[in-house]
């Protein structure tokens, strides 16, 4: 099979279906704790904005200037993380890692969605975009704990 056949695997149906309707999207106001994180290999670019209560995210708000996987990325971790600690983000966020970097198993609930994801384990040049949202929200909670 040829790399450009593969390549157009990659951005499957449902890829595309994400990337087109991502939740969370705008920016909060008055949010706890904001951060940016681009990939330089790309240009891609994710803003998330926080609000927490009781330890978990309550509120987020994103603005996605990324690739199809980037925005599918931003896609399933805004529709999984609402409700989430810092905990719980941050593994999902190690498990991505390792899924994309190492061929590890898919990420366990509620990223297990990332599943959609794993055929981009090949591309190495895609991983910084996918990884972009979820790193961002990771930072942002830790950014908020650290403040509260």
């Amino acid at each position: 099979m040829s790399d450009e056949t593969d390549l157009i695997k990659l951005y499957s149906g449902r890829i595309l279906a994400l990337a087109a309707d991502i939740p969370h999207l705008g920016r909060l106001d008055a949010p706890h704790a904001t951060v940016t994180r681009r990939s330089p290999l790309c240009g891609s670019s994710v803003t998330v904005d926080v609000r927490m209560d009781d330890g978990k995210l309550a509120d987020l708000g994103q603005d996605v200037k990324a690739c199809a996987l980037g925005q599918a990325a931003a896609a399933i971790t805004a529709g999984a993380a609402v409700g989430a600690d810092l905990n719980t983000i941050e593994k999902g966020r190690d498990q991505l890692k390792a899924m994309l970097k190492d061929g590890d198993a898919i990420p366990d609930a509620p990223f297990d969605g990332f599943e959609v994801l794993s055929p981009a384990a090949s591309y190495k040049n895609r991983h910084a975009s996918i990884l972009l949202s979820i790193e961002a929200l990771a930072e942002a909670m830790s950014t908020a704990h650290q403040k509260a």
